[in-house]
């Protein structure tokens, strides 16, 4: 296998439900750099994915698999990830594709395709299926993405966090900002709450302005608990950060929440970000719904 700045290349094995976007997860890794392989049958696998079948390959590998593969059978594929996982020479890695099945159903429903499983019966049945088949597989995933509610340009965004070639192997943390009246964040490893945080909301001054604002922070940093509370949020990572990448994590989400997601999550959440990127980590910041809070962080 080669190297890239120390780190061995890796192989990733693309799968999922069909129809949450593994084709399209395929092409973007084609795009950062992988040589894609799609409905590779699963008896030429452990000959293309060895350290000797890789060996001297210029790029990474990013293989399809997924209910439509001649051959596919799921306890086949973990027991070929357990012999890939004890190959020294191979970083074998997971990325599962999933999607809410009443948006999966739309899907199929907006394009008039059947589904694999679902030739002579509903496309639900098929669904549901499928979901029971790959559970296991699911479950031993490195990387879980859902789809149902994301689009191209953030896939492509969290894809290129996850999977980039060379020192984007390293772990990356994603902190975003989110309103609880929107829902919890699908893609968060960790979530922290910062409603017991003084509101601004309730100061008709600030009330427009968002964490972003120098007023917002100063109005934040001035509740009582608000400093010991950073200090305990950095002493956590500061304990969980290298047990992950010792446990190999390439990417993590940290979401902190208020109910509005305008003021006090987007201030803790810059926070959090200033502490990180002293200590040298790269880390990307996101206010998931800063644009469409419209000043409403209520209790």
């Amino acid at each position: 296998m080669t190297k890239e700045s120390g780190i061995d290349q890796p192989v990733v094995l693309v799968t999922g439900m069909s129809g949450a976007g593994r084709s399209t997860a395929l092409k973007i890794l084609e795009d950062l750099g992988y040589e894609a392989v799609d409905n590779l049958p699963l008896s030429l696998l452990a000959g293309l994915v060895s350290s000797k079948g890789v060996e001297g390959t210029a790029n990474p590998l990013a293989i399809g698999v997924d209910i439509r593969t001649r051959d596919f059978a799921v306890a086949p594929i973990i027991e070929e990830l357990d012999r890939l996982t004890a190959d020294e020479g191979i970083k074998t890695l997971i990325l599962f594709l999933d999607c809410d099945d009443d948006v999966l159903l739309r899907r199929y429903t907006e394009t008039r395709r059947r589904h694999p499983l679902a030739e002579d019966r509903p496309v639900p049945d098929g669904i549901r299926l499928e979901r029971h088949l790959l559970s296991r597989l699911r479950d031993r995933a490195d990387a879980v993405i859902d789809t149902s509610e994301t689009t191209l340009w953030n896939l492509k965004d969290q894809m290129t966090e996850r999977f980039g070639i060379g020192d984007k192997m390293a772990l990356r943390t994603n902190v975003t900002s989110f309103s609880y009246r929107q829902g919890l964040p699908r893609e968060a490893d960790l979530v922290f709450d910062v409603r017991f945080l003084a509101n601004p909301h309730y100061d008709a001054t600030l009330r427009p302005m968002s964490g972003e604002d120098a007023a917002i922070g100063k109005f934040v940093s001035s509740d009582p608990d608000f400093t010991a509370f950073l200090n305990h949020l950095k002493a956590m990572l500061d304990v969980l950060l290298p047990r992950y990448e010792k446990e190999g994590k390439s990417y993590l989400t940290i979401a902190i929440g208020c109910t509005g997601g305008r003021h006090r999550s987007v201030y803790v959440a810059r926070r959090l970000v200033e502490i990180l990127e002293n200590q040298g980590r790269r880390v990307n910041l996101h206010h998931r719904d800063l644009s469409s809070s419209s000043g409403q962080d209520m209790l």
